[in-house]
């Protein structure tokens, strides 16, 4: 009624009409759809959606002063394309999308040269082509690849198929290639490293990892950087260029110390194992640095077969003190098909620890979760923390075991801190912020006991 009793000029003119009667407010509690130009004659700074406007029409948006939209319990799941593309929308600051959200469309954001802040829901599934459209010419260009994302399709000749991490890696030599050197400094974030197991040769076999360095550096990136990487030695094919290895033993304990409310920090209550040989230096660290002893699982395999590639494991043989009675962190730089994972924590409950968590970076879980589910309900593992550095399947989030390390906050201040050309010692050292929150948890715990 309200479309069809007024023209496209008096609807605008109608709007500004209440805008002003209302002393700055627009209620719109009676209507459903958002029509185009409808807030043009409106001096807005901040327009709230309420969660009865289901339809919005291309340009709905256009408002010279407007700086903020903030989607209130919004059910829409899908923006008009190029919904706040517009010289109306230059002033736009920020935008807080609805939490259904699926699909930001193309051109969404494109001509929007005051935005800051995009705030983006979990929902969200595809970012459409050009949906922030901005020159690179002049600026640091950053550009995330997560090469384990295979939840990404794409058909040819009619057969659906997944993106593997060579699909990844050609997408970004293509940005790359797009940004045609104009960029000040190209800076690629690899969380997972690509082919980072392919980093030595043992018989005859290629190098794909230095080598995949060796191009990116060629196409002219200046920074590459990369998290908890299997083996970080792989950088001397790189000698003399930029090579960030972040390890993430700061937000393990974190998300530990925020899930469990009686881990005791010492050598009497915890003990920090490696799962095998390549995982020791980094379980030796975060031992040390909590200051609770280590030990080690080595791997016994069967060398005279092969059987999915790989010799299988015989058995892992235990080294370290008694386990007895004690809590026991799992660290490690991934989980794969986590049958050898699994397994390490069976033999760590027939030893009588207490409690099993599993800390891994990278949570791949190629052979599903059913292992881990059957292992669950055994008491094998009380937890299995990862990050979200990759690709993790819905279903996991679900799970009762499972926690995440977020490591958002801890990217966006890597991208700051090189952006500003700050020094990054103390992204580098987390020491001083594991003591810092290992006395916040214990100051929060003990008083919490003193109170009682």
């Amino acid at each position: 009624l309200f479309r069809s009793a007024l023209s496209h000029r008096e609807m605008i003119l109608f709007t500004a009409y209440v805008f002003e009667k209302n002393r700055g407010n627009i209620i719109m509690k009676n209507i459903s759809k958002l029509y185009s130009e409808m807030f043009m004659k409106c001096d807005l700074d901040t327009l709230v959606i309420p969660k009865n406007i289901q339809v919005l029409e291309p340009g709905c948006f256009d408002c010279i002063g407007l700086k903020h939209v903030i989607f209130e319990k919004s059910p829409l799941k899908h923006l008009p394309v190029g919904a706040f593309k517009d010289d109306f929308t230059k002033c736009l600051e920020s935008v807080d999308l609805p939490d259904g959200l699926k699909i930001i469309p193309v051109d969404c954001f494109s001509g929007c040269k005051s935005l800051k802040e995009v705030f983006l829901p979990d929902s969200l599934e595809l970012i459409g082509k050009g949906a922030f459209k901005e020159s690179v010419r002049g600026k640091d260009l950053f550009i995330l690849v997560d090469v384990c994302n295979h939840s990404l399709t794409y058909t040819i000749n009619g057969h659906l198929n997944h993106m593997s991490p060579d699909d990844h890696y050609q997408d970004l030599k293509r940005i790359i290639a797009a940004a045609t050197g104009k960029a000040h400094r190209i800076n690629v974030i690899m969380p997972f490293l690509y082919e980072g197991r392919q980093h030595k040769r043992s018989a005859r076999e290629s190098l794909d990892c230095a080598f995949m360095l060796e191009e990116l550096y060629s196409m002219g990136i200046d920074n590459f950087i990369t998290f908890d990487a299997h083996d970080p030695r792989v950088c001397n094919a790189i000698p003399l260029k930029g090579f960030d290895n972040y390890i993430t033993p700061y937000n393990f304990i974190r998300a530990l110390l925020e899930q469990e409310r009686d881990l005791i920090i010492d050598k009497e209550h915890l003990v920090v194992i490696s799962p095998d040989e390549g995982a020791l230096n980094r379980t030796v660290y975060f031992a040390n640095v909590l200051g609770v002893n280590t030990g080690m699982f080595y791997k016994r395999r069967d060398y005279t077969t092969i059987v999915n590639g790989k010799n299988p494991i015989v058995a892992h043989e235990f080294l370290g003190d008694s386990l007895d009675g004690k809590d026991v962190i799992i660290l490690d730089d991934m989980i794969s098909s986590g049958e050898s994972m699994i397994d390490t924590a069976k033999q760590l409950k027939e030893m009588n620890a207490r409690r099993v968590f599993i800390c891994c970076t990278f949570g791949l879980f190629t052979n599903g979760l059913a292992s881990f589910d059957e292992a669950y309900e055994k008491g094998y593992f009380e937890k299995v923390v990862t990050t979200n550095l990759n690709y993790l399947p819905p279903e996991i989030y679900e799970r009762p075991y499972y926690v995440q390390a977020n490591m958002s906050k801890f990217i966006a201040s890597i991208i700051d801190f090189m952006n500003h050309d700050l020094s990054m010692e103390n992204v580098h050292t987390p020491a001083e912020k594991i003591h810092q929150a290992l006395k916040e948890y214990n100051e929060r715990i003990f008083g919490e006991n003193n109170k009682k």
